[in-house]
Order: structure tokens, then sequence, then C-alpha cells
């Protein structure tokens, strides 16, 4: 592909950042990363060198002012909001890591904004594009996997006191929540990803693990909107740490890996509920045509949507469903009730999921 063609990108913050910025180099035929963004400049410049990033700013003011079509924002959780703005009115697509913003009435604000700018926001969820993912979402799709009965998701990783060193983790002012938001968001969103929105949830969290504000353990159960039920054990106690997705159709059970942070990739078993349905199970996959995963993944499809237009493979409104989930959880472990979905501008907490302590 002439590089002409490529979307020029320029990534905000060398966190997480630099994740994103090799999921592009996994695609370069689609793009090229040409700044980079942090307050801190010390730290971004072995990120820059190493990935042959040609500018180096400290200022997103100065990054939207540049010549690049997409800039993709890896900053703290409480920045992201005026930041997606500031973006779209610089005329650049956004691209934002998770969590989107900090409740459903900043997200819905997002959605008239972004219908009014001519640009595209799309959110961060590349778990969904692993390949074992992809292929249950393909046995889904051609109508092998039938009813769906229960799901069940863990979440169970070790974070230790130095990951809290970081001044704004831990915390609800700027982190925005805990396990259920900065770590189980993915797992979480992968289950919706396969059986769309929970319908209605009930739970229970608490702070175990490490002396911080946000919760680091929680047990949820949730009535999907299609009748099935799920439940979601997280921890960041775990010595062991693994991710785990099993669905139970009425035609096919699906069961994931366990590696805690690929666990959508392959391998994944798929069991039919008779031999002729796993027959036609082994017929399917092996017709299987795989793209990217994961980060490269997203931005493959990304960029597909730019520019033939059509819909991203993460919207808005798939960030709305995951907030609406969490804004749920919280409130249903401050209240000690179930919360029924969806939840509209005039719930309680529409305007933050933030507890009121």
């Amino acid at each position: 592909m002439p590089s002409s063609e490529r979307l020029r990108v320029g990534v905000v913050g060398a966190g997480i950042g630099t994740a994103h910025i090799r999921g592009y180099a996994g695609v370069p035929e689609r793009f090229e990363v040409v700044a980079l963004c942090d307050i801190d400049a010390d730290r971004a410049r072995p990120i820059a060198e190493e990935h042959h990033i040609p500018r180096l700013v400290t200022d997103l003011a100065e990054l939207c002012r540049m010549d690049v079509d997409v800039i993709d924002i890896c900053t703290p959780p409480h920045l992201h909001f005026e930041q997606i703005q500031q973006v779209l009115a610089a005329g650049k697509h956004a691209v934002c890591e998770k969590p989107l913003v900090s409740s459903l009435r900043e997200v819905d604000e997002l959605m008239r904004v972004e219908a009014g700018s001519g640009r595209r926001v799309m959110p961060i969820f590349q778990y969904r594009f692993g390949h074992g993912l992809q292929k249950l979402k393909t046995l889904i799709a051609e109508g092998l996997a039938g009813t769906a009965y229960l799901a069940t998701v863990e979440t169970a990783w070790r974070r230790r006191a130095a990951y809290y060193d970081v001044p704004w983790r831990g915390k609800w002012a700027t982190e925005r929540g805990g396990a259920l938001l900065g770590h189980a968001i993915h797992a979480h969103d992968m289950l919706c990803y396969v059986l769309g929105p929970a319908a209605r949830v009930f739970a229970y969290t608490t702070t175990r693990v490490n002396p911080i504000e946000v919760e680091d353990c929680a047990a949820v159960g949730l009535q999907m909107a299609d009748g099935s039920v799920a439940s979601l054990g997280v921890t960041l106690g775990s010595a062991a740490e693994i991710t785990r997705h099993r669905f139970c159709f009425s035609g096919l059970v699906a069961e994931s890996n366990t590696r805690p942070y690929t666990n959508s990739g392959d391998p994944w078993t798929f069991v039919g509920d008779t031999p002729e349905l796993s027959e036609q199970i082994e017929s399917s996959l092996a017709e299987f045509r795989p793209l990217p995963e994961h980060y490269a993944g997203q931005f493959h499809r990304f960029y597909d949507a730019v520019r033939c237009g059509g819909e991203l493979p993460v919207t808005l409104s798939d960030a709305r469903m995951s907030l609406e989930l969490i804004t749920a959880m919280y409130y249903s472990s401050e209240t000690g009730g179930s919360v029924t979905l969806p939840i509209g501008a005039d719930h309680p907490r529409y305007a933050s999921w933030l507890p009121q302590l």
C-alpha cells in the first residue's frame, strides 16, 4: 500500500500507549505512528527512539496542530472526556483506551459531539479480536451455538503494592474504579460481545488485597437480556493469574484458554451437544480465516471503517454497554440491591458511578 494511503497516528501517553504503538506496527501497511506525546519527555524519548517515531511533544494541543489523521489517547481515565473532545475539535479521529469516560452522561455527550464532528471515536476493546473468541462468534453467526444458558467469567490476577505507586492508581478521583473497571472490564466486554447486554445485575465488592480506596475483589450475578444467566468473579490477589470464559449453549460448550492477558486467542475448545453438531463445528472452524489479533486486529478493522465508511469495530454504543454494566455493578454493591438495565438519565448514578461515600 502506498505510504500516502496510510493513516498518520499520534499517540498520547507512553505507558499503555507503548502497546498501542506495537499494535500499529503490526499493520504497517495501514498506519504510520508519526508522533508521541507525553508530559514526561525523558520517559517517552527512549520509546520514540525504539519505534522510530520522528516527533516527540509534551503538549496535546501541539499534537492536535500537527498533520495527523488519528490521535490515540492513552492517558489516565479522568482526562479522557476532555481530551477526546479536544481531538475531535481539531478535526482528527480519536482512539481511546478504557475506560472511555467516567459516566454514562459523558458517553452520551460524546455521541452527540461525534455526530456533529465529521470524525470517528473508537474505544479500545482489543480482546474482542482474539482468534478463539472470533471462532465462537463465527459459530454463533452460523447458527451452531443455539440458545445461551450460562456463562462464567473469571478474572484472577495479582497486583502488589508497587503497582499502586503510580499516583493516580487506586483512587476514585483519578482511576474512577478498581478491579471491575481497570482490570476485568475487558473480560466482561467479551461476555457482552458474545451474549449482548445485561438486563439485571447484583454485585458484591470488597477491598482485601491492598490498602487502596477502590475494590480489588468482586462477585457478580447477571441476568442477560437474552434470558441467559452469568456469573463474574474478580480478584487482584491471585498468586496464579488466569482469565477464563466458559459459555454453555444448547448446541455447544465453548471454553477459553486461561492465559491472563491473552485468553481471547487460541486455543479455545468447542464441544458439540451431539456428534453431528461436533462435526459441523469442526467443518466450520476448518474454514475460519483469521485476521490480525488484539490491538493490531482492532486497528486493522478501524482502518477499513475509516477508509470505507463502515461501522467501527468498537463503537461508542459498545462503550456505553460496558460503562452501563460498570455503573450497575457499583450501584448494586453500594445499595445492596439488584439493578435493572438499561440505565437512563433519571438514574441516580447516570452522571457518575462513583459511590456517595
